[in-house]
């Protein structure tokens, strides 16, 4: 009897910077994928130099490699979504929107990174005008947290649902097709995102919030794995309901780790590594 083939996964391509403690950024994205069944390439755009505690340095690659990593994943694999995360320069801003057209890429999640969860900014000043021109008007989704909503349109923090609205249908003004304004940041007992279309009334996605301090990557986490879902060929709403209720697991479940000494990062892992095996590791080298 012959066997059938395997069946390939879905792949998709995260664009970011590279956290060398493995919380955010790249490392993030690529754990995301791969917890949601799903292949990820990467193009890295900046090195940083980053733990629990901060960012210490940040060393950004020059475009032309930028363009030389996308040129090598696009000619090669079958990528089905792209995330954008971290891009903290003008230029590379410039070298992956051309990128992005030159090989008909989409659907684009575009995370637009400013600041890390330590307060590290992540993008220089300049930078900001050059996003909102270059890769938000080719975003199939806009992510922003409340502080980079407000940075890119130019308002105060949203503090009210009705703010976060009107914050989320100005930035749909500079044409993303679709934006999810995400609440994290906001306070109260609920965490609530809503995603704002042309097509349709806004879709609040709620979870209760979880106290902790290890949300290092969420919005990271968050945005990788909507792109994960459209990989998969899920709709835009399914995939943010399916990324939203992944998220919300991971955080309840990041105490597990105890990564670190300051915020630590959510567990990707937590469906795939059970809490009692990683106790039983733990205890077995005291």
């Amino acid at each position: 009897m012959t066997a059938s083939p395997a069946k390939a996964p879905p792949i998709a391509l995260t664009i970011a910077g590279s956290d060398s403690g493995g919380g955010a950024g790249i490392q993030a994205d690529l754990k995301t994928f791969s917890a949601l069944g799903v292949y990820g390439a990467s193009v890295i755009t900046a090195l940083t130099a980053q733990n629990t505690l901060g960012v210490s340095a940040v060393h950004d690659v020059p475009p032309a490699f930028v363009r030389a990593q996308m040129d090598a994943v696009f000619s090669d694999l079958d990528v089905r979504a792209v995330k954008i995360g971290m891009v903290s320069r003008a230029d590379v801003i410039r070298t992956i929107a051309e990128g992005l057209d030159a090989h008909g890429a989409g659907p684009v999640v575009v995370d637009p990174v400013m600041v890390a969860a330590s307060g590290d900014s992540l993008l220089v000043p300049e930078a900001v005008a050059v996003l909102s021109e270059a890769l938000v008007p080719r975003a199939f989704l806009l992510t922003p947290n409340l502080p980079e909503a407000a940075r890119l349109s130019g308002q105060p923090v949203a503090e009210t649902e009705s703010e976060m609205i009107g914050q989320g249908e100005r930035l749909l003004s500079l044409g993303a097709r679709a934006v999810l304004m995400k609440g994290g940041h906001a306070g109260g007992a609920e965490s609530a995102d809503v995603l704002l279309t042309r097509e349709a009334a806004p879709r609040w996605y709620r979870a209760p919030r979880h106290a902790t301090t290890n949300t290092h990557g969420t919005g990271c986490t968050l945005s990788s794995a909507i792109t994960a879902g459209l990989a998969d060929g899920l709709p835009l709403g399914d995939a943010v309901a399916m990324a939203k209720d992944y998220l919300t697991a991971a955080i309840r479940a990041a105490d597990v780790l105890q990564i670190g000494a300051g915020h630590g990062p959510v567990h990707h892992f937590h469906a795939l590594w059970p809490s009692l095996r990683l106790s039983s590791r733990s205890s077995s080298h005291v």
